[in-house]
């Protein structure tokens, strides 16, 4: 929307509106085309027709171009003769053939006293005729393709046919950008490293005066979901400059060369804007490293290269006196182009790190200002149940949440419409899927299996919920969730989480004697955490404090080469293989020595299939957690 002014019409509109008016002018040309060259005459045949009716004296005039005749009669005559269909008419044409008698015809003619008159063959049609039915569709064309190259020649706009070379940024004008800081919620350390450019972007000359230089780039890195983006459109609306937006994969095309022509046009319409801001999000893109020694091997294909390099020499190339500020933002940044990373360029890391419990209540009340909440809901409460999720999680919870209240008709979002949005999200939703009693009973056990070593095995987080619906592709579910946040993983927990992913597995060999597919998610849960465990956390004595694992997202120097000795793989294997075996008999031992608390849990959610936290520890003959425990919230299911 341009200021003070209509829409401009996009280029998709520019083009139905121009084939349409084309369309028209075609239509209107054939169509008197047709009218001029095909004139309302019944066709007849010279014999015995045209005899006959000469013959009878009924005909009036004739109009002779050669052997063509066009002619009228006295009296309508109906042709084909005795057709009921057809019309009576008075106007003719017919041929004369070549071997006809014309002094015959002659003859008639002047019998019937009619009017004869005669055409130059070599005559054609009038000049306009010629010009407006042999001309027509060339001209037309003709004025088609020079409306496309002058289009190509000026640019054409974003959709141009020849615009290949121009940026596809979408601009946002300073009036425009209604997202500002008070939007931003949860992540106030972001928001106060970035301020040093809003204010930048404000008062240049206060720090131009003092020989300080604004970053030219600014990385923003962080898990997705945690409001990279909308910091970027908060700084550009906090600033009130314009904001040019695009992804870095709209940069590259089939067509070799295209992307680096885009991040020129890019830069010049920023300059030509200043002070402005370029936001190039999933910089990843084409920033990925080009070393062929580094874990990123092989580089990448020369449509990217050139892209990153003319990225490279634009930020070189503007003066931070300019005014442009560019911005990128990753979910991984450890992949990008070290010459992307050097002062100079993107000389400025931002970490937008997922928030915590007040950060979620600050984010919650900015997404419910426009919902009406019942006089029950306690934000702070809703918060502490939703660790380790981020302002998208949140805004997806809040939204959820409202359209359950929606659907059954309350007057404002109750408390119970966040919980079950809750359950929704992280557990999944209900299926209505008929399971036998047999496979009910063991899910049960299974499910109660997890719940009771949770419930008893110290260092784990207390149990939510426990439910035997069936949800997604589980049977059922136990939720845990810590009643804080923890920012470190300790030993004790780690082995708590490997112990409560055993307990369904052990509750069906304790109960059925033996094992089903179950437990196949809990399996790959417990794994990952013990080889974490002993290949990177340096949690086993037999490796000790040595990193042995790739980090996540990378992968070995080169194909089939391996940073560890065969004997070091196995020797982790190993340990990885006692952890597990270690927490597997203690889980046995500890569902054993406690199966009528088990046997109790299960008959209750036979029962009632989903027991909130007060009723599952109610159920299991155990006390409720009074200390304050910490940590993600962990899933175990079928």
């Amino acid at each position: 929307m341009r200021a003070g002014g209509p829409p401009r019409p996009g280029p998709r509109h520019q083009w139905v509106v121009l084939l349409a008016i084309f369309a028209v002018l075609l239509a209107v040309n054939l169509a008197v085309s047709s009218a001029a060259l095909t004139p309302a005459r019944v066709r007849i045949p010279y014999s015995p027709t045209f005899i006959a009716q000469l013959r009878d004296h009924n005909v009036a005039s004739i109009d002779s171009t050669q052997y063509a005749i066009d002619g009228t009669f006295r009296k309508a005559v109906r042709y084909p003769p005795g057709d009921a269909a057809s019309t009576p008419t008075t106007a003719f044409s017919t041929q004369i053939p070549a071997f006809a008698n014309n002094s015959t015809l002659q003859q008639l003619l002047a019998k019937d006293a009619a009017t004869i008159d005669a055409q130059n063959p070599n005559q054609g049609a009038s000049f306009i005729e010629e010009v407006l039915f042999g001309f027509g569709p060339t001209l037309l064309l003709v004025a088609l393709l020079i409306f496309i190259m002058r289009r190509a020649a000026s640019g054409g706009g974003a959709g141009g046919l020849m615009s290949f070379g121009r940026s596809r940024a979408r601009r946002v004008e300073a009036t425009d950008q209604p997202v500002t800081f008070t939007d931003v919620a949860g992540i106030d350390e972001a928001k106060a490293e970035l301020s040093e450019i809003v204010d930048f972007l404000r008062s240049p000359d206060k720090y131009l005066a003092l020989g300080a230089k604004i970053p030219r780039g600014v990385l923003l890195s962080g898990p997705p979901g945690t409001g990279k983006t909308l910091l970027a459109r908060a700084v550009a609306g906090e600033a009130g400059v314009p904001f040019f937006q695009m992804s870095a994969s709209e940069f590259v095309e089939m067509i070799v060369g295209v992307g680096a022509s885009r991040v020129r046009d890019l830069f010049a319409q920023a300059k030509a804007a200043a002070p402005a801001i370029i936001f190039v999000d999933e910089l990843d893109a084409i920033g990925r490293s080009r070393s062929s020694a580094g874990p990123n091997i092989g580089g990448g294909h020369d449509e990217r290269e050139q892209t990153l390099n003319q990225i490279l020499t634009e930020m070189d190339g503007f003066d931070a006196r300019t005014g442009v500020i560019v911005l990128g933002a990753t979910n991984r940044p450890e992949i990008l182009d070290q010459a992307l990373l050097r002062p100079g360029r993107f000389d400025r890391r931002v970490v937008v790190q997922p928030p915590d419990r007040v950060g979620r209540e600050a984010i919650l009340r900015v997404h419910t200002r426009s919902v009406p909440l019942s006089e029950e809901i306690e934000l702070d409460q809703i918060a502490a149940t939703t660790p380790g999720m981020v302002g998208a999680d949140l805004a997806n919870l809040v939204n959820e949440g409202a359209l359950l209240a929606a659907k059954r008709s309350h007057p404002s979002v109750t408390q119970q419409d966040f919980t079950d949005a809750l359950e929704r999200i992280v557990l999944g939703a209900a299926r209505s899927v008929v399971i036998s009693d047999e496979d009910r009973r063991r899910t049960a056990y299974h499910e109660a299996g997890h719940a009771v070593v949770g419930m008893l095995t110290a260092g784990a987080d207390p149990v939510r919920k426990v439910s035997i619906i069936p949800r997604g592709q589980a049977l059922g579910v136990t939720f845990s969730a810590p009643d804080a946040d923890r920012f470190n993983l300790d030993q004790r927990h780690l082995l708590a989480q490997i112990k409560v992913a055993l307990g369904g597995r052990c509750a069906e060999e304790i109960v059925f004697g033996d094992l089903t597919t179950g437990a196949e998610s809990d399996i790959q849960h417990l794994t990952r955490i013990a080889r974490f465990m002993v290949g990177r956390w340096g949690m086993s004595t037999a490796i000790g404090p040595v990193a042995v694992l790739p980090q996540e997202g990378t992968s070995m120097l080169l194909p089939g080469v391996s940073e560890t000795s065969e004997k070091t793989q196995q020797l982790v294997d190993e340990e990885v293989h006692r952890i597990v075996q270690d927490a597997h008999r203690d889980v046995l031992t500890l569902l054993r020595e406690h199966r009528g608390q088990l046997d109790d849990l299960v008959a209750e959610l036979l029962l009632h299939e989903t027991l909130d936290m007060a009723d599952a520890y109610r159920a299991a003959r155990i006390d409720v957690p009074g200390q304050q425990r910490e940590q993600q919230p962990a899933l175990a299911g079928d």
